[in-house]
């Protein structure tokens, strides 16, 4: 525990704690299998100079059980043994579980750490929310939005949205439950002098998106994290900052110095750290400018290794906001539009959907749901359920379950998703509009400066 202490506490290697907790009280830890645990704990490489130390006489004399080898008692090992599930070989999905849980006492100081950082104030009466920026349906209306201020555009990958709050005690997980997970990534802050970086980061806060890539030629899947926005560097929030200047901020603070450090491990003989145990691979993700959109959905999308059901649309100059975000557009393929219900199985066996109203359940009454290719519906009953709308048949379409919510979407998310549907933005609508924005003044000129800076970047990088 002390060395688990230090470690975290002084953002050392397992080797150095080993050495100070040796130091301070001789000869240190004696048991070869909680040693090899800590380096297997931290994702570490142990050095073949750490050698464990003969057992002492004292532990000699008072252990009935010595018999010249470590004997570990079942009490111990669990503060030790590693408990984070990293599957390598096994077939991966977006409902995997990841981390350790957070204990329930810790929740609440954890929930409200988070809403500081983002400027959310205590959070007022009844539980804390999930506050992570939610984008809306795009709509004839709020396409004009494009016209009016400066947008990105990024693929809408389909994977499971986590927030990812990082401490010198470790990383956490956050999902839309508002739950956290405790998964064990080293982060470390911008190289200063160079060298190994002074310290880790403590509490910088990120959103994205957890995807599952796999390689067509290998079948070989990774799991990866997609960054899309920072809003908090070691406890000082920067949620008011434009959205331009977060992502900027993403890759010079988050993840140079961490790309940097894994180079410079790769090439050491005994390096102090290994990123390839850790449970999943860091990402930011990219944005295109609206004159690339057509090549995003014709050439980048279909050459995807993970799903992707749509696009967003990111307000360049934004800052960020919390929860519902009028001003963030989501474009899902028209036959992928859906909504989250909650499905029960009521008397009869008749299929009731229901919404949320005002923190409240709302039966949907007249509305129809399809489960295809499925046995036994009644394994459904009380879980949210992910419906696409046929619009042929007038009935949703189950498509999945989703085990990342507690809580079926508000009858405004339905409305807006049905005004969506009702709209019907194709591809083509989609296309068509973006050409004509990107003539306007608003856009050409920038555009013209923004490929001017990205190929200067690029050249700087070259030298």
């Amino acid at each position: 525990m002390i060395v688990h202490f230090l470690v975290r506490s002084e953002s050392i290697s397992v080797t150095e704690a080993i050495n100070k907790f040796a130091w301070a009280r001789d000869p240190g830890i004696y048991k070869q299998d909680y040693i090899d645990a800590l380096y297997m704990f931290y994702h570490e490489r142990k050095p073949e100079e750490v050698v464990c130390p003969q057992t002492p006489e004292w532990k000699r004399l008072s252990d009935p059980d010595f018999h010249g080898a470590a004997v570990p008692t079942i009490e111990n090992c669990g503060d030790v043994l590693p408990h984070e599930n990293i599957m390598r070989n096994e077939v991966l999905t977006n409902d995997d579980v990841l981390g350790d849980p957070v204990p329930s006492h810790q929740l609440y100081t954890m929930r409200q750490e988070c809403y500081q950082l983002l400027k959310m104030g205590k959070g007022g009466r009844g539980p804390l929310q999930f506050p992570g920026s939610h984008p809306v349906s795009l709509n004839r209306d709020n396409l004009q939005l494009l016209r009016q201020r400066y947008y990105y555009a990024t693929w809408k990958a389909d994977g499971t949205r986590y927030m990812m709050l990082i401490t010198c005690d470790g990383c956490y997980l956050i999902d839309r439950k508002f739950h956290f997970r405790k998964v064990y990534m080293r982060f470390p802050c911008k190289y200063i002098n160079g060298g190994t970086p002074e310290r880790n980061h403590h509490y910088t806060l990120l959103d994205g998106e957890m995807i599952i890539d796999m390689d067509p030629h290998t079948q070989k899947q990774e799991r990866r994290y997609l960054i899309y926005d920072l809003m908090a560097i070691n406890q000082v929030s920067v949620t008011e900052l434009p959205f331009y200047e977060r992502w900027k901020l993403l890759e010079k603070e988050v993840i140079e110095p961490r790309n940097m450090e894994r180079e410079a491990l790769c090439k050491s003989i005994n390096p102090y750290y290994r990123y390839d145990l850790e449970p999943f691979s860091v990402r930011r993700k990219g944005f295109w400018l609206l004159s690339t959109v057509s090549k995003l959905l014709n050439k980048f999308i279909p050459q995807l290794s993970h799903p992707s059901d749509g696009l967003v649309f990111q307000g360049w100059d934004d800052p960020y906001v919390p929860r519902t975000h009028e001003g963030l557009l989501k474009w899902k393929y028209p036959e992928m539009n859906s909504v989250d219900f909650l499905f029960e199985l009521g008397a009869g066996e008749r299929r009731l959907l229901f919404l949320h109203e005002r923190g409240k359940k709302k039966l949907m009454e007249g509305s129809r749901v399809v489960f295809k290719d499925v046995e036994d519906i009644s394994s459904y009953s009380g879980k949210i359920v992910e419906c696409s709308w046929d619009p042929e048949e007038n009935h949703w379409i189950c498509m999945r379950t989703r085990i990342d919510k507690s809580t079926p979407n508000e009858m405004n998310t339905y409305r807006k998703v049905m005004r969506s549907i009702k709209d019907n933005i194709t591809e083509e609508v989609v296309l068509k509009e973006i050409n004509e924005i990107i003539r306007l003044p608003l856009y050409a000129d920038r555009i013209q400066r923004d490929i001017k800076a990205h190929q200067h970047m690029v050249s700087a990088r070259r030298r």
